[in-house]
């Protein structure tokens, strides 16, 4: 049943799809049908495997370093309370910037290389991951601290095997998100100014009226965020056990 769910929506999008191409009429290069896609997909494959490789490259280094700086910070954040006065409110403004916006600087100081999209997606990243990460920190159970200060545990003893255990679902929360939005900062980085990736191939086709390799490229991509997104899940869940316990437990309705 769990596999059969997403075969069936599958399914009705590409039917759905295959309609609006009949329906309207469209033209090939304005709108190609699944079909085509699906087949300039199979010629064109290994071409949209040595993109995919670099675009996937740029999504995966930026997840480790966005989401390795954000719980960084977090930790930072939740043990020096100076260092919390002067750099959260610097946090939050830095979000008034658009990140797409800096793209071109990153451009021009980093070059039209890795470097720069990496950049641009452990940007997109970092902020969702440190501020979950530092909200999971700070809501842990006062009574778990005072129990651990009355068996004499230190500070970093709290940090590390109570606040940091339970700040877990709260973190594992800023890695989905993440997983959602670092495709896009690795493509808009590709888009402003590349050579290789799944970014450069769309700008590439989409001048020379190659719609059809379009839209594979962006299968593609859909491919490779959705499997990015489950991936993260499966970490995350992994990390979490008591919490999917307790979801089977309501779900089955069982009572403590």
């Amino acid at each position: 049943m769990s596999l059969l769910r997403p075969i069936g929506i599958t399914l009705g999008l590409l039917l759905s799809w295959q309609l609006i191409v009949w329906l309207t009429d469209a033209p090939r290069f304005i709108l190609p049908g699944p079909l085509l896609v699906f087949n300039t997909l199979i010629d064109q494959f290994p071409l949209l495997m040595k993109h995919a490789g670099v675009t996937l490259a740029e999504i995966l280094l930026g997840m480790l370093l966005g989401a390795g700086l954000g719980l960084i910070s977090a930790l930072s954040l939740i043990t020096w309370g100076r260092l919390r006065r002067w750099l959260l409110p610097v946090l939050v403004i830095s979000q008034a910037i658009p990140v797409f916006a800096l793209a071109p600087v990153l451009m021009l100081w980093l070059g039209y290389g890795m470097t720069s999209k990496v950049a641009m997606a452990t940007l997109i990243i970092y902020f969702p991951v440190t501020a979950a990460c530092f909200d999971g920190l700070r809501q842990t159970p006062t009574g778990y601290l005072q129990l651990a200060r009355t068996l004499g545990a230190g500070r970093r003893t709290q940090l590390l095997q109570i606040r940091l255990p339970a700040a877990l679902p709260a973190f594992g929360s800023g890695l989905r998100v993440a997983a959602s939005v670092a495709p896009i900062g690795a493509v808009v980085g590709e888009w402003v100014g590349s050579s290789t990736g799944l970014g450069y191939l769309m700008l590439h086709a989409n001048a020379r009226m190659q719609v059809d390799l379009m839209f594979a490229a962006l299968l593609v991509l859909a491919v490779m965020a959705l499997a990015l997104y489950f991936s993260v899940n499966l970490i995350a869940r992994r990390l979490t056990p008591w919490l999917n316990e307790s979801t089977s437990s309501v779900t089955r309705g069982d009572t403590p």
